[in-house]
């Protein structure tokens, strides 16, 4: 008596079009378009975590030069005296101070402007 797959596959295919799920066209309940796109989708995975921490600070550094700006500073020349009066506080504390807290951004800006 021979043994045939048949619930390992279901469930092999079950898999992969609940991962599919949302595709668009064939490649989300055709078996081969599906698992091309699924791999495929991998390779993108990988790369998006590389770019998402790069589209983060690209976004805190203008949330922080915004603020700056609104106190009568660069952005530059912020970061650059923070460093100068020993602030250690990295961009995404600034942009998040910057936005829910202004008054204490305005007190940042303020030291960072004796210390010139």
């Amino acid at each position: 008596m021979r043994v045939k797959g048949s619930s390992a596959s279901r469930n092999k295919l079950k898999k992969l079009y609940s991962i599919t799920k949302g595709f668009y066209g064939r490649k989300k309940n055709v078996y081969r378009r599906a698992r091309e796109a699924y791999l495929h989708a991998l390779t993108s995975a990988f790369a998006g975590r590389k770019l998402k921490k790069r589209d983060f600070r690209k976004l805190w550094i203008v949330r922080i030069n915004a603020a700056a700006r609104a106190n009568g500073i660069s952005y530059s020349a912020l970061i650059s005296g923070l460093k100068k009066a020993n602030i250690l506080m990295n961009r995404k504390m600034l942009a998040d101070i910057a936005i829910n807290d202004a008054a204490a951004f305005t007190k940042l800006v303020e030291k960072v402007k004796t210390v010139k």
